[in-house]
C-alpha cells in the first residue's frame, strides 16, 4: 500500500469533506466549552430539584394570587391597576426563585482556572503536526480551492495557472514543472474535461514526490556509545535554539548530554549556547573568544569520551568571510572529530528557517556542496505558510528532514515523521 492510501485511503474524493468545511467544523469544536462529566451530572440533578421545588413552593402562592385577582375582578368598581400589581408580584416571586437556582448552578460550574486544567494535557505528535502545519495547509488549500472555482474546463491556461500556483506555494520550480507535465498526460489518458476531476490526482502526485523510492532516511543515527551531531546553518535560522531544545529532549529521555560552542566568531553565539546549557542543566565546552573552533571541538570530544557522554551536540559558525573559509573550517572540524572517533560525526544537520521558502532551498544546495549533510532541521514552521519547501528539498536534493520545530516552547521539537508531516500538510485537501 502506498503512502497516499495509508494516509487518506482509496475512497473517492466526494466522500471526503472539503477543506473549508473541515476548517469550519474545527473552529466550532474549538469554541465548545469544556465540561467534565461530574459537573454535567450535578447540573442535571440541580435543575431537576429546582423544577420540583418551584412546582411545590410556587403552586400554592400562584393559586392564592390568582384567586385574589378573580375576587377583585368580581368586586364592583375593581380596578385594572390592582390586578396588574398582583401579577407583578407573582412575576417577581418567580424571578427571585429562578435567580436563586442559577446562583446554585454557577457555584458548581468549573471556574476558568479549573477549565484550563482540563485542557493542559500534553499534545500528541499528531496534534503538534496539525497545529504546526495549519498555516501552510490552509494557505495552500485556499489557493487550490480558489483555483478550481475559477476554471470550468481543462485547457492550456488551466495547466499554466496551476504551475504558477504551485511555484508560489514554495513546492519549487522543478516539482511544479514535473507535476504539471504528469497531469497533462493524466488528463489525456483519462479524458478529463473538468478541473475538479484532477484535484485528487494533484494531491496523489504531491504525496508520490515525497514518497519517492520509499526510503525516507529520517531515522537518527544513534550509537551504542557516544553519538556526535554537528550542526551547520546561517545565522538567525534557529540553529542554536534547536540545539538547546534537543539537549533538553535527550536529557529527558535519560541520556547524558554535552554541548560544544564552536561558533567562536559570532558575537554572542557562545554566550547564547552557555545560557541554553544553564537552562537545561547541560555542560557546555567553550574556548577563548576568537579561538580556533577546531580546538574547541577537540576539547569537547575528549571531555565527552572521558565523561561517558551519550550525546554530543556541536554548534558551528554559520558564516565566515566567504564560502571557502567556511568550507575549510567545517572540513577541519570534521577531521578533528574523526581523529578522536573515526566513525563520527554520526549526524551533520543543516538548520533551515522554513519561513524563508525558496531561500531555504538555496541554502541547502550551498551547504550540501561544502559538507556532506545527513539531514535537516526545519525551524519556524508554525509561523509560516511555506511548508511546501520540504517537497522541493526532497525532490531536488534528496536530503531527509530529521527534526522539526513545532513552536517556541522548550519541548517544541521532535524527530521528523514523514507520514505525520504529509497528513498534516494535505489533510482536508483531498
Amino acid at each position: 500500500m502506498g503512502l497516499f492510501d495509508r494516509l487518506f485511503g482509496s475512497s473517492h474524493q466526494d466522500d471526503v469533506p472539503n477543506m473549508d468545511e473541515t476548517i469550519q467544523e474545527e473552529s466550532v469544536v474549538a469554541e465548545t466549552p469544556v465540561e467534565t462529566e461530574d459537573v454535567m451530572a450535578k447540573l442535571a440533578r440541580l435543575r431537576q430539584e429546582f423544577a420540583e421545588k418551584e412546582q411545590e413552593q410556587t403552586q400554592g402562592d400562584t393559586d392564592s394570587l390568582v384567586t385574589e385577582v378573580s375576587t377583585l375582578s368580581e368586586q364592583e368598581n375593581s380596578s385594572q391597576e390592582a390586578i396588574e400589581v398582583v401579577e407583578d408580584e407573582l412575576s417577581s416571586r418567580r424571578a427571585t426563585d429562578n435567580q436563586a437556582a442559577l446562583d446554585v448552578i454557577e457555584d458548581v460550574q468549573p471556574s476558568e482556572e479549573e477549565s484550563s486544567l482540563t485542557m493542559t494535557e500534553p499534545e500528541t505528535e499528531s496534534q503538534k503536526y496539525e497545529r504546526t502545519l495549519a498555516k501552510t495547509r490552509t494557505g495552500f488549500g485556499a489557493k487550490l480551492n480558489s483555483f478550481f472555482a475559477q476554471f470550468r474546463q481543462v485547457d492550456e491556461e488551466f495547466f499554466e495557472e496551476l504551475e504558477e500556483l504551485l511555484i508560489l506555494s514554495d513546492v519549487g520550480v522543478k516539482v511544479a514543472t514535473n507535476l504539471v507535465e504528469e497531469l497533462r498526460f493524466e488528463a489525456k489518458l483519462e479524458k478529463a474535461k473538468k478541473p475538479e476531476a484532477l484535484r485528487r490526482v494533484i494531491i496523489e502526485k504531491l504525496v508520490d514526490i515525497y514518497e519517492k523510492d520509499g526510503q525516507f532516511k529520517e531515522k537518527i543515527n544513534l550509537q551504542e556509545g557516544l553519538t556526535v551531531m554537528m550542526f551547520v546553518g546561517v545565522n538567525g535560522v534557529g540553529k542554536t535554539t534547536s540545539i538547546g531544545k534537543l539537549a533538553y529532549k535527550y536529557q529527558e529521555e535519560g541520556k547524558k548530554v554535552m554541548l560544544v560552542a564552536a561558533d567562536t566568531f559570532r558575537a554572542g553565539a557562545v554566550a547564547q549556547l552557555v545560557e541554553w546549557g544553564k537552562r537545561v542543566n547541560v555542560p557546555v565546552v567553550t574556548g577563548k573568544e576568537k579561538s580556533d573552533p577546531a580546538s574547541v571541538v577537540y576539547d569537547g570530544m575528549e571531555q565527552a569520551i572521558d565523561q561517558d557522554v551519550d550525546i554530543l551536540l556541536i554548534d558551528t559558525a554559520g558564516r565566515l568571510q566567504n564560502k571557502d573559509n567556511l568550507m575549510a573550517e567545517l572540513e577541519k572540524m570534521g577531521r578533528i572529530i574523526k581523529r578522536v572517533l573515526p566513525n563520527a560525526p554520526h549526524e551533520t544537520l543543516l538548520a533551515l528557517d522554513a519561513s524563508t521558502g525558496q531561500n531555504a532551498l538555496s541554502q541547502a544546495k550551498e551547504f550540501s556542496k561544502m559538507t556532506p549533510l545527513t539531514g535537516l532541521i526545519l525551524t519556524k514552521l508554525d509561523g509560516t505558510a511555506r511548508g511546501g519547501v520540504v517537497l522541493a528539498i526532497r525532490e531536488e536534493l534528496d536530503i531527509p528532514v530529521k527534526f522539526i520545530g513545532f513552536g517556541e516552547k522548550i519541548d517544541d521539537i521532535g524527530q521528523f515523521n514523514s507520514e505525520e508531516f504529509v497528513r498534516g500538510l494535505l489533510a482536508g485537501l483531498v
